[in-house]
């Protein structure tokens, strides 16, 4: 249990002993939320739509010689690793490396990457909280507004499916937010998978989860670095639709 999960638990227990939880709304952190806690609460269904991700990984995001030595020294600095690599060691060694080429950060357009950003999500029925391993938004100093959310994990743990992780993290940003759908990631070792997350409805909402992506191989790596930079770009886009408006 991390210091965050100590504290929230130590302040649930305080308030239960004086009283405050008098409606007993479950509670449930980003971190340890299952399949079935989403279900219980939400009607949230997996998706197929075969076109749903050509927009995104159709794009035409050109790589040159630096990016492409650079993602081909990353994947030989840590082959023989990655699918041993706790949870810190696997973002130290190779996910932020990737991350800061990136470069999700626009002082011009007032959005950055965050990590371990608290978020809570409350409603009559449930509350959703906890920290985000990774998240784009806009604001410099605090995030104002989320954009795209990358939820990773230690194999080894009990709680060790991060795609209900994710999924808790995008209902709780398109709600607090009024949005209609949001972008995410999640990664299991050297396998990453890109979700779309759709509202229908209220508490309704659909999902689309895309091929895996192996990043110890350079073909997909190359795709996942492709994805991420046309990511950016789309924020970059947004930003300046909304300055406008």
């Amino acid at each position: 249990m991390s210091e965050l999960e100590r504290i929230e638990q130590l302040e649930k227990e305080i308030r239960e002993l004086k009283g405050l939880d008098i409606d007993n709304i479950p509670t449930y952190s980003f971190s340890k939320i299952r399949d079935k806690e989403l279900k219980e609460f939400l009607s949230i269904k997996k998706a197929m739509r075969s076109n749903i991700f050509d927009n995104w990984f159709d794009n035409t995001i050109e790589i040159n010689e630096i990016i492409e030595y650079f993602l081909i020294e990353l994947i030989e600095e840590n082959k023989l690793f990655i699918d041993s690599y706790n949870e810190e060691d696997l973002k130290v060694h190779f996910i932020i490396p990737l991350l800061n080429k990136v470069r999700f950060k626009s002082i011009e357009h007032n959005f950055r990457d965050f990590y371990e950003n608290k978020i809570v999500y409350k409603t009559d029925k449930f509350i959703f909280s906890g920290t985000t391993d990774f998240v784009v938004a806009k604001g410099l100093f605090e995030t104002e507004k989320p954009y795209f959310f990358i939820q990773e994990f230690k194999q080894a743990e009990h709680f060790s499916n991060p795609r209900p992780q994710l999924l808790a993290e995008l209902v709780s940003a398109v709600e607090l937010n009024n949005e209609i759908s949001i972008r995410g990631a999640y990664i299991v070792g050297a396998i990453w998978n890109f979700v779309i997350l759709e509202k229908l409805g209220k508490d309704k909402y659909q999902y689309f989860v895309s091929e895996n992506f192996d990043s110890s191989k350079i073909g997909d790596l190359k795709g996942i670095y492709r994805n991420l930079v046309f990511v950016k770009e789309e924020i970059i886009e947004r930003v300046k639709r909304e300055s406008v408006k």
